[in-house]
């Protein structure tokens, strides 16, 4: 319907033939020109975005490959910075460290054995550094007793790289 009123439109347009004079309306012209077609604005930008186009298509190919190497290279790196600034006694119970989740409060860490390597966790260990703090060690004696007693719920959830978060 929108072509229809749009062909009408352009039937009430009239233009006045610079080599004639006749007067015509829009509608009817059949225009022609001979010879190359001057370049205008909108050629240049069409030439640009059919570039930019082609150059992202190519980019979507490699993406997934690129993410994958600095993702590989980023985890060395990092096992490199675990290993130069990790207290000693903790880099002495030889733990992977991706399997190490710091959790600060009431806790330091919990490790979760196991988990990056072979994907199945062997067991779950909660580490923290004495301190001379009664109220954090009254909170760490509750953490113990809960465990101990089996009064807890497991609950996994997982964040995909959009940011959304899935519970298990």
């Amino acid at each position: 319907m929108k072509m229809f009123e749009e062909f009408q439109a352009f039937r009430r347009i009239l233009c006045l033939c610079p080599c004639c004079g006749e007067i015509v309306r829009m509608s009817d012209l059949q225009l022609k020109h001979k010879g190359p077609t001057p370049k205008t604005w909108l050629d240049e930008y069409e030439t640009k975005y059919s570039a930019m186009t082609e150059k992202e298509n190519k980019f979507d190919e490699i993406k997934d490959k690129l993410r994958e190497k600095a993702t590989e290279k980023g985890r060395k790196e990092a096992v490199k910075v675990f290993n130069d600034s990790i207290d000693p006694k903790l880099k002495a119970l030889k733990l992977n460290p991706y399997d190490i989740k710091p959790i600060l409060n009431p806790v330091d860490f919990v490790v979760f054995n196991g988990m990056e390597n072979k994907g199945n966790i062997s067991n779950i260990i909660f580490l923290s550094k004495a301190v001379q703090n009664p109220a954090l060690n009254d909170l760490r004696i509750q953490v113990d007793k809960a465990i101990k007693n089996k009064k807890y719920e497991w609950q996994v959830a997982r964040i995909d790289e959009k940011g959304n978060i899935e519970l298990e």
